[in-house]
């Protein structure tokens, strides 16, 4: 099971590499970790997925408790969420092949942010299942490197 973990701690030197330590340390594997400052510069927001089944969760929840800079830790997974993940991906583009890169780009809504002779670099945003398909579409004409994120969540507002 998937489990999305956000985590709000203390923005100060040291965090990230104690918390995945803490956790390799205990043998979790981190499938994803992103970890950015918020809207108090005072705090950073780590939201990295797991996985296992709930006791994995309880004892990952706990363990991030008892860390000193850790101020509160959410499982998302729980809750309606919206989760973006982020790529940059370079395909070979040759010119028989650009135009139906092109309209893949379009499909799938995602950006052109630069072009050479060869290659084309473009953005995708969207849903983790997203991201997946765009790269197995592009697939065949040659990915040359790709770079992500990983995913961001938040939960939605409670009305």
């Amino acid at each position: 099971m998937r489990h999305v973990i956000s985590a709000l701690v203390q923005n100060v030197p040291g965090v990230l590499s104690h918390i995945s330590g803490m956790l390799a340390s205990r043998g979790y594997n981190i499938d994803s970790l992103v970890v950015g400052e918020t809207e108090q510069p005072e705090f950073s927001r780590m939201t990295f997925v797991v996985r296992g089944d709930n006791a994995v969760l309880v004892q990952v929840r706990a363990q991030l408790e008892k860390i000193v800079t850790v101020v509160q830790v959410e499982d998302l997974s729980a809750k309606e969420l919206v989760e973006r993940d982020l790529m940059l991906i370079r395909v070979a583009a040759e010119r028989q092949t650009r135009g139906s890169i092109l309209e893949l780009v379009q499909i799938f809504r995602a950006n052109v942010v630069d072009v050479s002779e060869t290659e084309l670099m473009i953005e995708v945003s969207g849903k983790e299942s997203k991201v997946e398909a765009f790269i197995d579409a592009v697939r065949p004409y040659g990915i040359v490197q790709l770079v992500r994120t990983g995913l961001l969540a938040l939960s939605r507002s409670e009305k």
